[in-house]
């Protein structure tokens, strides 16, 4: 049945096509080359190094009249690579590339498998499709879609809806949720915004305990503003409370969430600072951030062990809210604008329990009209035992670490 409703929705979106407006679009083809150091379980698995390549077609439309508009997001999807096939072989991502998105757990399944062997997979999908109202003040959405909460730059614990991976480079589109949004605004210029995401449980049927309904409202006061979050997530209770303020010419943000586990409280936290300038004749901004993770593994030596035995830390990073192990994170930013074309930005993600790090550098070039190379190195640093420096697998001598890696992509937008 969800089949049957994936390619009626692929025929509307080729009425559309024909009868509405073609809103562009975007190809992408990327390039990773991981490596992998003499005490590491996969390189036993995969050799001293692997390499991973993935490309992306994605096709907009949309039609709308009056205050009513509808759109859709067409996706072509083709991953190919040596780490797909152990990662497919493991029934996991973690410490891997990330495998083509799928539809498991949503409401539709507008996905569809076109080819798929151990190391490759080739799929369509829609990434949105949703019918929109706006009206002078109010927006209501319904459908395939994605919403970003909170103040982290880096990390967000109160952006619970698919988050980005603090250290992923291409951060242009967010994966879809079906989900039911509004928003009001009000006469001072505050609103209110509702969300309620619609899933599926592991046997694939809709069930309430795996829904999120979130109520967030962003307000003013002075050169100050504030968010409240009230939500139920996962059947769990969720409070949220962050705001920004400006200080001497810089901007600080912070987000504090309370989540009723059934441990008890949970708390967690973000704290960033970012500031801009101009040096040099070059124009630079930076952030540095701080996060407390309540979820995090209280021990500062980790091994696999460990995260098997916390059953919601493992069920977290499953949902694609956590990418992190321990509690305390800081992380700095700096982003150097060589040219207006051409940007320069050395990061760095360190875990403070136990010393271990992940320093990354990433450029990006407009170097035509319309194209834009992508390009970064990751550099895990840290001692065995640790989050970047490589877990304890159990197997003497055999950690999970990983080497130096380098991503590069390629895009044209038309």
């Amino acid at each position: 049945m969800r089949t049957v409703v994936y390619f009626l929705l692929l025929v509307l979106v080729s009425s559309l096509s024909n009868a509405a407006g073609f809103d562009g679009g975007h190809t992408k083809l990327a390039w990773l080359a991981s490596s992998y150091p003499d005490d590491s379980v996969f390189q036993s698995a995969l050799g001293d190094n692997t390499q991973d390549q993935n490309g992306e077609l994605r096709l907009k439309f949309s039609a709308g009249k009056g205050s009513w508009n509808v759109r859709a997001d067409y996706q072509l999807m083709a991953r190919f690579g040596d780490s797909l096939a152990l990662a497919n072989e493991t029934g996991s991502t973690f410490y891997l590339p990330p495998t083509a998105p799928d539809d498991e757990f949503r409401l539709m399944d507008l996905t569809h498998e076109i080819d798929a062997s151990d190391d490759r997979v080739i799929v369509q999908r829609l990434d949105r499709f949703h019918l929109d109202y706006v009206g002078e003040k109010t927006v209501l959405r319904i459908g395939r879609q994605a919403v970003s909460w909170g103040s982290g730059l880096i990390y967000n614990p109160m952006d619970v809806f698919n988050p980005f991976d603090p250290a992923a480079v291409d951060t242009e589109y967010k994966i879809g949720d079906d989900m039911l949004y509004g928003q009001y605004l009000t006469d001072g210029g505050s609103d209110w915004q509702f969300v309620e995401v619609v899933r599926r449980n592991r046997d694939g049927d809709l069930a309430s305990e795996v829904n999120s309904t979130a109520l967030k409202f962003h307000g003013f006061g002075g050169d100050k503003e504030y968010d409240l979050l009230l939500s139920q997530h996962y059947n769990e209770l969720l409070l949220g409370v962050g705001g920004s303020s400006s200080f001497g010419g810089a901007v600080i943000r912070g987000d504090i969430t309370l989540t009723d586990t059934d441990d008890g409280w949970v708390t967690s936290l973000v704290a960033n600072w970012s500031y801009s300038w101009v040096w040099g004749g070059r124009n630079v901004s930076a952030v540095a951030e701080y996060f407390y993770s309540g979820f995090g593994l209280k021990e500062s030596d980790y091994s696999i062990a460990d995260i098997q035995a916390d059953q919601d830390l493992i069920e977290r990073i499953n949902r694609g809210e956590l990418f992190t192990l321990g509690r305390h994170y800081v992380a700095g930013s700096m982003l150097v604008e060589v040219t207006p074309l051409f940007t320069l930005t050395p990061n760095i993600f360190v875990n403070v329990d136990d010393g271990s790090a992940l320093l990354q550098v990433v450029a990006q070039w407009s170097f035509r009209q319309d194209w834009q190379l992508l390009a970064s190195l990751n550099a895990p640093v840290g001692p065995d035992g640790s989050e970047y420096g490589g877990l304890e697998t159990g197997i003497e001598d055999l950690t999970l670490a990983t080497g130096p890696a380098i991503f590069t992509q390629l895009a044209w937008y038309f």
